[in-house]
């Protein structure tokens, strides 16, 4: 049966290069409180560990292992805590606000700041405009005086 990494966002599975790099597996705890802790840790909204999940040693400190057998063990009562979560869960639309207040006033100066730069391009394509309708008008009268 394969084995992947329950953690969120983690794309460990167990294999001959996972192997090789030394990463290993372990089962959730039996005890419920602690196995509780491990299912809030991974931060996967509903989840429930089965038997067969997993988490890999990638989410644990160095200290938490025991190695001292053949056989890479954690120590009793640890929790995983080395998670590479993004620092916020992805927009739902290009539309959506910021948490912070502050994030929301830059978004706003940001906005403000393009709307002004927008007017000032307006305003100097219609100056544009109204220069080129000029010179074809007078380029126009250059043509009937050269034809009269």
């Amino acid at each position: 049966m394969p084995v992947f990494c329950a953690a969120l966002g983690c794309n460990n599975r167990r294999s001959v290069d996972s192997k090789s790099r030394g990463v290993t597996f372990h089962k959730f705890p039996s005890e419920l409180k602690l196995r509780r802790v491990w299912e809030v840790s991974v931060r996967r909204v509903p989840f429930v560990a089965t038997n067969s999940s997993k988490l890999c040693s990638e989410h644990f400190k160095p200290e938490d292992f025991d190695r001292t057998g053949q056989t890479v063990r954690l120590r009793e009562g640890v929790t995983p805590s080395v998670f590479n979560f993004p620092s916020r869960g992805r927009k739902d639309h290009s539309y959506s606000l910021p948490c912070s207040p502050n994030d929301l006033k830059a978004r706003l100066q940001e906005a403000l700041a393009r709307v002004e730069s927008l007017e000032r391009e307006k305003i100097n394509a219609v100056a544009r405009e109204r220069r080129a309708k000029k010179m074809v008008k007078s380029l126009q009268e250059d043509l009937k005086k050269k034809r009269s």
